[in-house]
């Protein structure tokens, strides 16, 4: 009979509206019941039963399957192109795994689908993601204390039954008390006490955390955008050009900070970020975005919190200060590991910013700027290099020394350090929060550089014809820049860069009469099946994470 406990037994009066109101009010909460339930057991599956290299890919695959059917609605600005449905997809994809390869030309989206593009990059962000991550470890947490407060009450319930017992047999004279020799506590109950305390405390830190990241990406990208907006308002040069491309200066600021923080590169102008090269204070503004969203979140994340510390004096964060491993949120890293990662960033940066000024001063891309601008744009260049894939430049002029120094710092994750430095508080927490054994496939795993040589010659087999025909763009350089003429493209989509050397007409050994150069990557000339295998490096590049520690039962002795 429990399952009609939700209903009244007695009929409702349809004269009274108040009876009705409580019916209909007793009949929803009676179907919400049973949905909390499922929801709360398939969050516990999702937390405790399924790994979480599955759930990301889960996640990025039916974000990926919606973002390309709300694309597919949305009409495009013109009707005298219409993407196919590869290049949509493709967009889709490259847009919520943060990689800003593109097939097509910015300025063919209209206002609804750049808005959809900004949403796309704004959950497929790392910090984004990151954040979810720790509503699951919230989750871990709060079922574990469930299932505990279950067990004590019931012990609790199963003492006391047996207490009354014992103290009837005291009155009847069937048991007597021993003399108590002291009043110390028993050791393992203050143990205990310790522990739970101990726990409460991590879950009430891990909970904090995700507000303070909460907070960090609200506040980022409000100021953010309403400093882009700000300085579009008042510079009249930049206004312009939005102008001449019909783009709204609210939609353009939301989608370039949401872009430039999650380090996708995506910019609304076909020419991305090269007609605003000479906009020096619009560059200042996105350079701190773009390393606050990446390689800069873990030392920035640091001392907010350690801020927030100094100022409530809670102990909570206190607690994330000294336990940072013990928490097993990536980008919540030790005081020291996280200052010299900090130096490590900006030592990559002056090395890159130092050779790009000697090799590229004088080049053509920047005729016409002062001196001060090409120092700003230089800079402006350099720090994309690492993971977000804005340009001022035609990367196709760059010198090939440039090249191969940017091919690295694509490859190289944003915690890269290289100085030394005792993490063994880290390494030992972790290890207390992941005593799982190995399974046998990770044993399996290839290294980094594996999977890229895989792509390359997978690309290479799929782009063969075009690479006979049109070697000068369809080259082992650019399929490795774009996977410098086949590497730029690879090892961008897998650091989920996005540069890309393009593809030039007047590079063709066999002219076509209607070639015509486009702003749009070189992946745009390749075959749809070159094309759906880079949506697989983007996917990858984007969950390279879980596949790190790869590569060790390789021996090469």
């Amino acid at each position: 009979m429990k399952k009609l406990a939700c209903f009244p037994k007695k009929p409702v009066d349809d004269s009274n509206p108040m009876d009705d109101f409580n019916h209909s009010s007793s009949k929803l909460s009676c179907f919400q019941r049973p949905l909390r339930g499922l929801f709360s057991s398939l969050l516990y599956f999702l937390a405790f039963q399924v790994s979480p290299f599955w759930i990301q890919l889960s996640y990025f695959t039916t974000l990926s399957l919606l973002g390309y059917l709300a694309l597919k609605v949305s009409k495009p600005r013109t009707t005298s192109f219409m993407p196919s449905d590869i290049d949509m997809f493709f967009t889709t994809v490259s847009s919520l795994t943060v990689s800003s390869m593109s097939t097509v030309e910015m300025e063919v989206f209209s206002n609804t689908q750049l808005v959809i593009m900004t949403t796309l990059m704004l959950v497929g962000g790392e910090v984004f993601t990151s954040m979810l991550g720790l509503q699951f470890m919230r989750s871990k947490y709060t079922r574990k204390a469930n299932r505990e407060n279950r067990v004590e009450l019931a012990s609790i319930d199963y003492n006391s039954s047996n207490s009354t017992i014992f103290s009837g047999q005291i009155e009847t004279g069937l048991v007597t008390l021993p003399q108590a020799q002291n009043d110390q506590p028993c050791p393992n109950i203050e143990k205990e006490i310790e522990a739970s305390h101990g726990e409460h405390l991590k879950y009430q830190s891990i909970k904090c955390l995700g507000y303070v990241v909460l907070f960090y990406l609200l506040v980022v990208h409000v100021v953010g955008s309403a400093m882009v907006a700000l300085y579009l308002n008042l510079v009249p040069s930049a206004k312009e050009v939005l102008k001449n491309k019909g783009l709204r200066i609210l939609t353009f600021s939301v989608f370039t900070v949401v872009s430039t923080f999650s380090n996708c590169g995506f910019i609304p102008t076909n020419e991305n970020m090269v007609v605003f090269k000479k906009n020096s204070g619009l560059l200042l503004v996105l350079i701190p975005l773009l390393l606050f969203g990446n390689t800069l979140f873990a030392p920035s994340l640091w001392f907010v919190i350690w801020v927030m510390a100094k100022v409530t004096r809670r102990v909570e964060f206190n607690y994330m200060l000294k336990n940072s491993g013990g928490i097993a949120y990536d980008h919540l890293l030790p005081g020291l590991y996280s200052c010299l990662l900090a130096i490590t960033v900006f030592g990559f940066i002056f090395v890159q910013f130092l050779l790009l000024c000697f090799m590229e001063w004088n080049s053509g891309d920047l005729a016409g700027l002062n001196s001060y601008q090409k120092i700003v744009g230089m800079l402006f260049q350099t720090i994309n290099s690492r993971h977000a894939g804005e340009s001022i430049f035609d990367l196709s002029n760059i010198s090939s020394a440039v090249l191969v120094l940017f091919v690295l710092m694509m490859y190289l994750p944003p915690q890269t350090s290289f100085l030394p430095i005792n993490s063994g508080d880290q390494k030992t927490s972790q290890k207390g929060e992941m005593k799982t054994k190995k399974k046998y496939v990770e044993h399996l795993l290839l290294s980094q550089l594996s999977y890229l040589v895989i792509f390359v010659i997978l690309i290479c087999i799929t782009e063969r014809e075009k690479m006979k025909e049109d070697p000068l763009n369809f080259n082992v350089l650019n399929i490795t820049i774009e996977i410098v003429s086949s590497i730029t493209c690879l090892c961008s989509a897998y650091g989920n860069v996005g540069f890309s050397t393009g593809y030039h007409c007047r590079l063709q050994l066999k002219p076509e009469p209607y070639c015509k150069d486009l702003c749009y990557g070189f992946v745009g000339r390749w075959s749809s099946t070159g094309k759906f295998v880079l949506m697989l490096v983007m996917i990858f590049g984007r969950l390279k994470k879980f596949s790190m520690q790869g590569g060790r039962a390789w021996k090469l002795d």
